[in-house]
């Protein structure tokens, strides 16, 4: 389905927690073959040193390699820039790329600890910078140790209610970002229940790192996204080394996507990236492309 650009497009895919229609999709929830399919995403986060080196060779590489959306990490709110460019330069840099980008992981947990104003104050930066770059989400990314309380896990589950109303009501979406600490067990209770419960569907949707899930949750992917279906709006794939159990490139682990995505039907989604956070067999540009030749090949066709 062809995608509405601007603020229509960004309050469809809010309202609708839906990227494709009913109409073009089978009881399983899939796009039928032939019809318009997901962008292939890659989280910047992967080629983090690439980016750093040279951003505009990186982009280019990115681009030639397949993949065509973006979730980019990394903004400054103060300066209001991205990789060193200001926001309204870095939308053209991925516009003479033929790149897109969906999301962004930006660096809302450093104020969990601030007060109320100086996080508004980062979330409207945020915001600002999201709409310039066309974005329709704005993702908290990750949690400081320190804070990985049950009791901090509810004042969090309050902070991105907080934050969802106030980026929904700006047009964007607004999602939450899993790794393995959420899945670990505190007397019964684990983080991502209580997110679950205590955050607003409607204002925080879940990102899944499908890696995260399968590494220490105590449900399968297809279990914790079947517990609210439709509200896991973007997933995070990448692949688990079969000895270590850390990251590797997409084929060399032990996760069988090719099983598991047809599974994944009732998820809402709507974007999808690839990602792998380190221990790349060679480095990071030959990992992402390694990983787009395999899912290009063996992944693709069902998304």
């Amino acid at each position: 389905m062809q995608q509405h650009k601007g603020i229509s497009r960004r309050k469809f895919i809010v309202q609708s927690g839906l990227l494709i229609s009913a109409s073009m999709v089978t009881p399983s929830g899939f796009a039928l073959s032939g019809s318009s399919k997901y962008k292939m995403g890659l989280q910047l986060f992967t080629i983090r040193d690439a980016m750093e080196k040279d951003p505009l060779g990186s982009l280019k590489q990115v681009r030639s390699l397949g993949y065509e959306d973006l979730e980019i990490y990394g903004y400054d709110g103060d300066t209001g820039k991205y990789y060193g460019f200001k926001a309204t330069e870095f939308k053209k840099v991925l516009d003479d790329h033929d790149l897109t980008t969906s999301s962004g992981h930006y660096n809302l947990p450093a104020y969990f600890d601030k007060s109320e104003a100086d996080l508004m104050r980062y979330v409207d930066q945020c915001i600002e910078g999201a709409h310039i770059l066309d974005q329709d989400f704005i993702t908290w990314p990750w949690l400081a140790p320190k804070f990985r309380t049950m009791e901090n896990y509810k004042i969090l589950a309050g902070k991105l209610n907080l934050i969802g109303e106030r980026v929904n009501k700006s047009g964007l979406g607004f999602a939450y970002h899993n790794h393995d600490f959420e899945f670990l067990d505190h007397h019964g209770e684990n983080g991502y229940d209580l997110i679950l419960k205590e955050t607003d569907p409607s204002l925080v949707k879940l990102q899944v790192d499908l890696y995260w899930v399968m590494h220490s949750s105590m449900l399968s992917p297809a279990e914790l996204l079947n517990k609210q279906p439709g509200r896991f709006v973007m997933w995070h794939i990448k692949d688990m080394d079969k000895i270590t159990r850390d990251y590797t490139e997409l084929g060399n682990g032990s996760i069988d996507y090719i099983s598991m995505l047809p599974e994944l039907s009732l998820s809402g989604l709507q974007y999808y990236y690839i990602e792998q956070g380190g221990n790349y067999a060679v480095n990071s540009m030959r990992s992402i492309e390694d990983s787009a030749v395999y899912f290009k090949k063996y992944l693709k066709k069902f998304l």
